[in-house]
């Protein structure tokens, strides 16, 4: 498997979305390496990230877009 991503520049706004929903749950990310993360802090983040993603295709078919 690839490591590319097949948008590049996604990568700058799931690292944005990632950093808001680690301040959403009270979690510190700093820029690069952060595997000082406990795995409830990490799933906490996972967790959130997957809740907002739901929310918004919720609304998208909601809306009908």
């Amino acid at each position: 498997m690839s490591s590319k991503s097949l948008v590049p520049d996604a990568k700058d706004a799931l690292n944005r979305f990632k950093m808001e929903a680690a301040s959403e749950v009270g979690v510190s990310l700093k820029q690069g390496y952060n595997g000082d993360l406990t795995s409830k802090q990490a799933g906490s983040i996972g967790g959130q990230m997957v809740k907002k993603m739901i929310e918004h295709a919720e609304n998208s078919l909601r809306s009908g877009r």
